[in-house]
């Protein structure tokens, strides 16, 4: 019983990195509806609005991870606020399937399909993208220090 009571709950240390992430999700939301504002996406037009924010939110991702994991560390909250809070909120693949959606109501199948597969495709190469130029960025830093 009294184990139980000197133990702090599971939660409680947990605090610091939620309010991150909740700080950097409505950052990240709030720069995604910007960029929907700027550049809004009509009632079954290819949705070339979240197609982008996607693909720069990971590649923003990318660099993210190897200059936290690879260049230099960083204060445990720096993850968690600019990888799951800002380019989580950012980012938005419930709206790229929201989209698809909306590509076969407007009876676009064909536009729904390669939306489907391109959203995936550039994602992932703007990830690898952005691996590979900013380790090659470190690497010529380190040659040149």
């Amino acid at each position: 019983m009294n184990e139980r009571r000197r133990r702090p709950a599971p939660w409680r240390g947990q605090w610091p990195v939620i309010g991150v992430v909740a700080v950097g999700g409505g950052i990240g939301a709030t720069a995604r509806y910007g960029a929907a504002l700027l550049w809004p996406t009509a009632r079954g037009a290819f949705p070339w609005t979240t197609l982008t924010v996607n693909a720069v939110g990971c590649a923003l991702m990318g660099l993210l991870m190897v200059v936290i994991t690879e260049a230099r560390p960083s204060h445990h909250l720096v993850r968690p606020f600019l990888g799951t809070g800002i380019l989580g909120g950012f980012t938005t693949f419930s709206t790229y399937a929201v989209d698809i959606q909306r590509l076969v109501e407007a009876r676009r199948p064909a536009a729904a399909m390669a939306y489907l597969a391109v959203t995936v495709l550039v994602a992932l190469a703007a990830v690898w993208a952005a691996v590979a130029g900013t380790r090659a960025l470190l690497v010529l830093r380190r040659r040149t220090v």
